[in-house]
């Protein structure tokens, strides 16, 4: 009998045990349902728009262009495919608001009630420094990398870039400098929940002026000088993230730190 008892009690525990996971599970995948509706809600209307984006993003290069030069599309499928990623990505930028309200909401059951009043602020200002990465890649990068490229063309080496690896790349630069500008939200949030601190990305500068160039090399290929162009600006958001940690970090960390 005794026996029974704890065979019953054992599977109750298991039961409450599986019953959070389960909840987990149940909310991400509503949260993920939301995001996948919000994104195809924003695709419909991207992709409405996909020749103005699509004549947008061309634009770096057109200006750059030698007059002889054309793009190209190999395969059959290329231009439609070029427009399908594009409108996809824009929608993925359009619907981000709402991709990180989502985000917060999942991980807001975790955090204190004086943490969960950080949700706006959170999605505003992620919103504002991916928007400023993209706006930073598009007029300052873009331009100087497509002149360089082009810069190599002569009388008989006249460039017809490939349509579909050109927007590869654009859409990956566009991405990449986006994420990296959420360098200094992050820096913020995690300081004042005292998970790291100025001190500590100070000791680490090194280490993180050498993932910088790495990071800066597997973006741009190509020279010197425009590695240089995108670590620079990458090294100066470290650097930004050690000023945020630092005058807004947790008090007590600092404190011990010191």
């Amino acid at each position: 009998m005794v026996f029974w008892n704890q065979l019953s009690m054992t599977k109750h525990i298991d039961v409450d045990e599986k019953q959070p996971f389960l909840s987990h599970l149940k909310e991400l995948r509503d949260r993920m349902l939301v995001c996948v509706i919000a994104v195809g809600i924003a695709f419909v209307v991207t992709y409405y728009f996909k020749e103005k984006i699509f004549a947008l993003l061309m634009e770096p290069f057109i200006k750059v262009m030698p007059s002889k030069s054309s793009f190209i599309f190999t395969g059959i499928t290329e231009a439609f495919v070029t427009y399908f990623k594009i409108s996809v990505v824009s929608a993925l930028f359009l619907t981000l608001p709402v991709l990180l309200y989502e985000f917060w909401g999942f991980v807001s059951p975790g955090l204190y009630e004086k943490e969960k009043r950080y949700v706006f602020p959170f999605i505003f200002w992620g919103s504002l420094c991916f928007l400023a990465g993209i706006l930073f890649c598009y007029l300052v990068i873009m331009p100087f990398l497509y002149k360089f490229f082009v810069s190599y063309s002569a009388e008989f080496i006249i460039p017809m870039p490939d349509l579909k690896s050109y927007m590869n790349l654009t859409l990956k630069m566009l991405t990449i400098f986006g994420l990296i500008f959420e360098l200094p939200l992050i820096a913020y949030y995690l300081s004042k929940a005292g998970i790291i601190n100025y001190r500590m990305l100070s000791s680490k500068r090194r280490y993180a002026i050498l993932a910088i160039f790495i990071v800066s090399a597997m973006i741009v290929t190509a020279d010197a000088a425009g590695l240089i162009l995108v670590a620079f600006p990458l090294w100066g958001l470290y650097e930004v993230s050690i000023f945020i940690a630092k005058f807004f970090g947790k008090k007590e960390i600092l404190n011990e730190s010191l």
